[in-house]
């Protein structure tokens, strides 16, 4: 395969059945099954997805676990590059106060130590939905927080990104806050279709600031649909991708088999992907 097929991953779950109805949770009975599932489909790269229900239980924040995420990624020959910190759109720091804030500040560090000692060097945190921003203080909560982390961060060679509702002068705004070496935008293809945003007008803002693209499709104002029957614009994206020297990984964030062919569906999308990166250079 080429290189682009290198670059292009899947989000933890999306080679497992479908869990409670749920597009994406952490596959607590399949997630080892599937470092044997990526590599026979010839996938090598996976996109770590943690939630903050049984957080100290999942895998990456046990020691035992941590070893065998690093005996598998190397037996099966899969690179987890990046995490999905659903846990902090699930419990925001930043919209807590006082005991409860600590505690969940003290999550996020410590998502972050197992992180780097699995070699994950990026973490998305979701601002939208539930940790979307709501108010200045919030914002200033979060970014105080991070700011104190900065050392820390590019010690164990982290980056911190996030995906955002904001509109593209807001998310520039507020990208701007933070030092560009340990700070970074998770772009959402599907998100940004769904808010109606114009891509052209997204790379604009805050292009170079873009350091992992999570690929799905999206309807406007509607929820994550098949790739190609939403609204994302995918030969804009690809072209502005392009243009700004993009040569990060794009995580397949995207709609589960409607006959449960996950594996199958995710195969295909991933083709589809490869075709659009190399149409345009990206």
């Amino acid at each position: 395969m080429s290189d682009i097929y290198n670059r292009i991953g899947f989000m933890q779950g999306r080679l497992s059945p479908l869990i409670n109805g749920r597009i994406q949770i952490f596959p607590w009975l399949y997630w080892r099954e599937e470092f044997t599932i990526a590599e026979h489909y010839s996938f090598r790269l996976m996109e770590w997805t943690l939630d903050q229900d049984r957080l100290y239980e999942n895998p990456l924040l046990t020691f035992a676990g941590q070893r065998e995420i690093r005996k598998l990624s190397q037996s099966h020959g899969i690179i987890i590059a990046s995490l999905t910190g659903d846990c902090f759109m699930q419990a925001p720091f930043w919209k807590s106060q006082g005991v409860e804030r600590e505690t969940l500040q003290r999550d996020f560090l410590a998502v972050a130590e197992a992180c780097a000692s699995v070699g994950i060097s990026i973490i998305v945190v979701p601002l939208v939905d539930n940790g979307r921003i709501e108010s200045t203080e919030q914002e200033d909560a979060l970014i105080d927080f991070l700011k104190r982390q900065t050392i820390f961060l590019s010690e164990n060679s982290l980056q911190i990104v996030f995906e955002s509702d904001f509109d593209p002068t807001e998310m520039s705004r507020f990208i701007e806050r933070l030092d560009p070496i340990v700070f970074g935008i998770n772009y959402d293809i599907g998100n940004s279709a769904a808010l109606g945003f114009s891509p052209a007008e997204e790379f604009a803002a805050y292009g170079h600031r873009i350091t992992n693209v999570h690929v799905k499709d999206r309807k406007l104002g509607g929820t994550t649909v098949s790739l190609g029957s939403g609204n994302a614009d995918f030969e804009t994206v690809f072209a502005s991708l392009a243009k700004i020297g993009y040569s990060g990984n794009y995580i397949l964030q995207t709609a589960r088999a409607a006959d449960d062919d996950h594996t199958g569906v995710l195969c295909r999308y991933r083709d589809m992907t490869a075709k659009w990166s190399s149409s345009y250079g990206s």
